[in-house]
């Protein structure tokens, strides 16, 4: 555990204990980041469901580990904003941390765009397709890759096509991007060549490209597109709204459709290889079927893939916490917390708790198969609850299971499958999402 040893002293706010052993400057963030559930289980061991970590830049929230505190995903009287607050140069103004009508006004503006009969308008799943089909069949001739790197890439051009991003203008938008990420690690010291100038500079052009699609989007009222989509809906919508929302929000399409669901993309690769008969369940599914899906209504004919994505999403959590602060008194799990506590929302323990799942270790999709009752709010808690669902579901949902189904056909045209080629284990990373190690290989063969 990467805790401070010359930090031991046992300390109270709002009567709930502090976690010790923060360094710093940084608190708690080395032992957050390389093993967060071993730092909630010992913290829960020493102190109860209820403490404080330290997220160093990003201030301290307080756990708890209590089921009760999943409520607070859709009280309404805890607030949202808190996201934006601890990353506002990337984050803030987003529908991510909005609240209340603010928030119903901007989703209202955008959703019908990523609803699946808006994907499937905007040509989604047809675009989708042979990207993901081109990509995996490069992974099948090289015979070996390193799984994170290479999903992160094929999220990211999938995600500027999305946005109807030229071929050409391609590798400028990955520098940009890559840019634009430091601002989520940047110190504060604003000069020039530093990590905060570039991510500044990096934003700032992106937001300016956005706003020339959306002024394209409008002057071709007849093109198609997730983008002209998103702005023909925002335009369409009662409440008038600034332009400032809609670049905000393209924003966190570029930022929310990438790292974690590339890292969900991996792990469903690294699970196929360490189970041969999932492997070979989902080969006969895409053999059966014989294509890749391009609409949701074609999704009920590979439940084998879907339950490879839900299941992976539950053990593999890519967001390990959400940030909320409470705007009133409120009781969570037994104690009273005053007006302002912040929260921080351990995903992660629940996605993994034996109080919500039965052998929540195992990764078993056979808890999906055949299930009569509908997906419900503790199968999604990777996607929010309420009125913070997240808005982009049912694209992750498709490209998912399109992205399973393209794996199985590409891999047994040459009778090869996917081999775990090192510890998938070692060097994970935590937060501020939780991914495999960017070095986890996986063979082809």
């Amino acid at each position: 555990m990467l805790l401070n040893p010359l930090n031991r002293r046992r300390r109270l706010q709002y009567n709930i204990p502090i976690m010790h052993g923060a360094f710093p400057i940084v608190g708690h963030l080395p032992a957050i980041v390389s093993d967060l559930p071993r730092l909630l289980r010992r913290a829960e061991g020493m102190l109860g469901n209820h403490f404080w970590l330290d997220f160093g830049p990003g201030g301290q929230l307080m756990i708890c580990l209590d089921p009760d505190t999943l409520a607070a995903l859709r009280h309404k009287n805890v607030s949202s904003s808190l996201i934006g607050e601890m990353a506002p140069e990337i984050l803030g103004g987003t529908l991510v941390s909005l609240d209340g009508s603010a928030h119903r006004r901007a989703r209202d503006g955008i959703k019908e765009a990523f609803l699946p009969k808006g994907l499937t308008a905007a040509g989604i799943g047809d675009l989708f397709a042979p990207i993901i089909r081109a990509r995996v069949q490069a992974w099948r001739e090289r015979g070996g890759v390193s799984i994170l790197p290479e999903t992160g890439d094929l999220m990211l051009k999938l995600t500027f096509y999305l946005m109807g991003i030229p071929p050409q203008d391609l590798p400028v938008w990955h520098r940009k991007y890559r840019q634009l990420l430091q601002l989520i690690v940047a110190p504060p010291v604003d000069l020039p060549g530093t990590p905060l100038r570039r991510g500044r500079a990096a934003r700032d052009w992106i937001d300016a490209q956005s706003r020339q699609f959306i002024r394209d989007a409008r002057a071709r009222s007849t093109r198609t597109g997730l983008i002209n989509d998103m702005v023909s809906a925002f335009d369409r919508s009662e409440d008038a709204l600034s332009d400032d929302v809609l670049v905000a929000n393209v924003r966190l399409l570029l930022l929310a459709g990438h790292e974690t669901t590339a890292s969900t993309m991996a792990w469903m690769v690294i699970e196929l290889a360490r189970h041969p008969d999932l492997w070979h369940a989902l080969v006969e599914e895409a053999r059966h079927a014989g294509t890749v899906p391009t609409q949701h209504e074609h999704l009920p004919q590979f439940p084998v893939a879907e339950a490879l994505f839900r299941e992976t999403l539950r053990l593999h959590p890519a967001s390990s916490l959400v940030p909320r602060r409470t705007t009133r008194e409120l009781h969570l799990g037994g104690r009273r917390l005053p007006a302002g506590t912040r929260l921080g929302i351990p995903l992660l323990h629940f996605s993994t708790s034996s109080l919500l799942h039965d052998a929540p270790d195992q990764f078993r999709i056979e808890r999906w198969l055949g299930r009569v009752e509908p997906v419900g709010p503790i199968d999604m808690l990777q996607f929010g609850t309420g009125p913070h669902v997240c808005i982009g579901y049912h694209l992750v949902w498709l490209e998912l299971v399109q992205f399973a189904v393209a794996l199985a056909l590409t891999m047994q045209e040459s009778g090869v499958k996917p081999q775990l080629l090192n510890d998938a284990e070692k060097g994970r990373r935590f937060f501020p999402t939780a991914q495999p190690s960017m070095k986890v290989r996986i063979g082809f063969s």
